[in-house]
């Protein structure tokens, strides 16, 4: 018989909650370590060559289409989307931590803005550099950005309605999945990087981004997440300590293939333009 607290919720309840906060919690430090090393790339590269006007020098990392001579539209749009990208990644990284939220509102409340506003910008820009420019690999994979473009577009528009109508409650929600749409890009390096160590070396890929594997981690890289995350919702309003039990497993197995993904992110793709 479970031991009760008569100023508390039974003690396995206490210890489902506990468990649950922090499965998360380490979820979070493992991705907020991986995005701070994305953000460096970011800035270390791309920011130096840019600085220094050597637009031509972004193609030094492999790009599917990054400068491109002449096409003064398509460079700007992209220069303006990867930076923006830093930004967006340590915004939102910021807007996560309760102690700003709770010591600064004021800091957390404009933030939350600014990420809401290049958040919605970035989409937009993904999409006319997917179709218009076009910058893609397989109609696959840009149907893949499309949906995750549409969603990053929903849930920040949600998230603000729910701020203005002070559901706040709704609107942390929401904003979760923002930040989890937002770093769709973040997300499928570090899926394309644990499936490769995990496989040992790729398997069901392909150079035009069209096989098997390909396809499920395009999709996967924002779903999965967004689909964790709404189990993780579920759990904190469920009342049962099981439920809570075996979401924290399943967040604590996601934050493993996170580190897998994110150390060999950090190895092989972030790493030589961090220097």
């Amino acid at each position: 018989m479970t031991d009760a607290n008569p100023n508390g919720p039974p003690t396995s309840a206490r210890s489902g909650v506990v468990l649950l906060r922090r499965s998360g919690l380490c979820w979070f430090l493992v991705a907020a370590l991986g995005q701070t090393a994305f953000i460096w790339m970011i800035v270390a590269h791309y920011g130096r060559k840019t600085l220094a006007s050597d637009f031509a020098g972004w193609n030094d990392k492999p790009l599917i289409k990054g400068y491109v001579p002449g096409d003064d539209a398509g460079n700007l749009m992209f220069g303006v989307h990867v930076l923006l990208a830093a930004v967006v990644t340590l915004g939102g990284l910021l807007q996560l931590i309760p102690a700003i939220r709770q010591r600064v509102p004021v800091l957390h409340r404009w933030n939350g803005r600014l990420f809401i506003v290049i958040a919605c910008v970035m989409a937009v820009g993904g999409l006319w550099m997917t179709w218009v420019r076009p910058t893609y690999l397989s109609q696959i994979s840009a149907i893949a950005i499309t949906l995750n473009a549409g969603l990053i577009l929903l849930f920040a528009i949600q998230a603000f309605r729910m701020a203005r109508a002070r559901r706040f409650d709704d609107h942390r929600r929401w904003a979760m999945r923002a930040f989890l749409a937002v770093n769709g890009v973040w997300f499928l390096r570090v899926a394309l990087m644990a499936w490769v160590m995990i496989s040992g070396g790729g398997i069901g890929m392909n150079s035009t981004f069209s096989g098997p594997a390909d396809l499920a981690l395009q999709f996967g890289a924002y779903l999965l997440p967004v689909a964790i995350l709404e189990l993780y919702f579920r759990a904190q309003d469920s009342r049962s300590p099981a439920r809570k039990r075996w979401t924290a497993g399943l967040i604590i197995l996601a934050t493993g293939l996170t580190a897998v993904g994110v150390a060999g992110a950090i190895a092989f793709m972030w790493g030589p333009y961090m220097i």
